[in-house]
């Protein structure tokens, strides 16, 4: 369920779509991103995207870059720049786990999500390892059979 804002409405939960069908994913850590104020404004409006973004580790802080959040409609000269890198807030242990499992090879840090938990903005990173393209073809064949058993089901009960 989503988190609800003060009027009532639902906050949003923004989702990487990329994520999953260019990525196995691994282990999945919650940080806190540090942004302005006209960035948690737009991002409560929904207006963020995380389709092309990824995580650097750089003198044992983790970076976020290509996060597109779109300038706040009613901001003045003090405006963000929509893609500047943004610092996540991480513990010292859990930088270390996400280090040594990027350097062991061929895995990138992957934001999954970005939500609000209570008044605070979290990214949702993981762990991801590419697919190659027949490891994409075999994902949207089993998804094809999985809702073809599922119509056939459905089919019977009723």
């Amino acid at each position: 369920m989503a988190a609800q804002g003060k009027s009532g409405k639902p906050l949003p939960d923004i989702r990487n779509a990329k994520a999953g069908r260019d990525y196995a994913l691994g282990e999945r850590y919650e940080a806190g991103i540090v942004l302005r104020g006209t960035e948690v404004k737009s991002i409560r409006a929904g207006k963020a995207q995380l389709a092309d973004a990824f995580g650097r580790i750089e003198k044992g802080e983790v970076f976020l870059y290509n996060l597109h959040i779109s300038e706040y409609e009613f901001g003045n000269i003090n405006n963000h720049a929509p893609k500047r890198a943004r610092k996540l807030l991480l513990k010292e242990r859990e930088i270390r786990k996400i280090k040594e499992a990027i350097e062991a090879g061929g895995k990138a840090l992957v934001p999954v999500r970005l939500y609000f938990k209570q008044a605070l903005v979290k990214v949702e990173l993981a762990i991801g390892t590419g697919k190659r393209d027949y490891d994409k073809r075999e994902d949207l064949k089993k998804r094809a059979s999985d809702r073809e058993v599922a119509r056939v089901l459905n089919a019977r009960r009723g």
